[in-house]
């Protein structure tokens, strides 16, 4: 019996994978989901065929050039889920959420949208989501938190974040993180509260059962 040994990736197809994820990370963080792939290919210098051999649909291409944001994201949670302090633990997150989303509108719009090229970022958004539940609850018992907090906030927030995209791209970190200051100040529990309008459902039926 001969048992076949697996070809080495060639060289030049390392370099043509490398080209086409810095060039979707351009496009993309650019000019958001929309972006067609033959730009992608543009960019990066290849034939549309080579950037279907590697990526042989969008979802792949975007899976890989988001892999990092979405590591980023993961590790955010996890980190303000373990912050012993539920108000500091709720405000890093919204701070890190928000800065993520300024450094790429694609990863923005997969975020928070349902793409149907960009279906492996639901759970992603529900893991998240759940997470500002869990710690708006802690930090509403240290009296930190505004009572009427719901999650479907933090979605209108990130809404009107994406705003931000149109800003130039070497001001849009320093605006994002003023913005997020804005929204956490108008999150922390004053010593009266001026009650809120009643609370839009944005974020689906996640937060009918989180956002308590």
């Amino acid at each position: 019996m001969t048992t076949e040994v697996p070809h080495p990736v060639r060289s030049d197809a390392r370099d043509n994978r490398a080209r086409i994820l810095e060039a979707a990370r351009t496009v993309f963080g650019e000019e958001g989901l929309g972006a067609p792939m033959r730009e992608v290919a543009r960019r990066a210098g290849v034939g549309p065929a080579t950037l279907y051999r590697h990526f042989p649909a969008k979802r792949d291409l975007l899976s890989e050039t988001f892999a990092e944001q979405r590591r980023a994201c993961h590790a955010a949670v996890r980190d303000a889920l373990a912050n012993p302090d539920p108000w500091h633990g709720f405000r890093t997150l919204i701070e890190r959420i928000c800065e993520l989303h300024a450094l790429s509108r694609g990863f923005a719009d997969a975020f928070m949208t349902a793409f149907p090229e960009a279906m492996d970022f639901a759970a992603d958004r529900e893991r998240t989501l759940r997470a500002v539940a869990e710690l708006a609850r802690g930090a509403r018992e240290t009296g930190r938190l505004r009572p009427d907090f719901v999650v479907d906030d933090l979605v209108l927030v990130l809404m009107a974040h994406r705003g931000l995209q149109d800003t130039p791209r070497e001001a849009r970190a320093a605006a994002s993180r003023r913005y997020a200051a804005y929204v956490i100040e108008a999150f922390r529990a004053p010593e009266a509260v001026t009650p809120l309008p009643p609370a839009a459902r944005l974020a689906g039926p996640l937060t009918r059962t989180t956002q308590r």
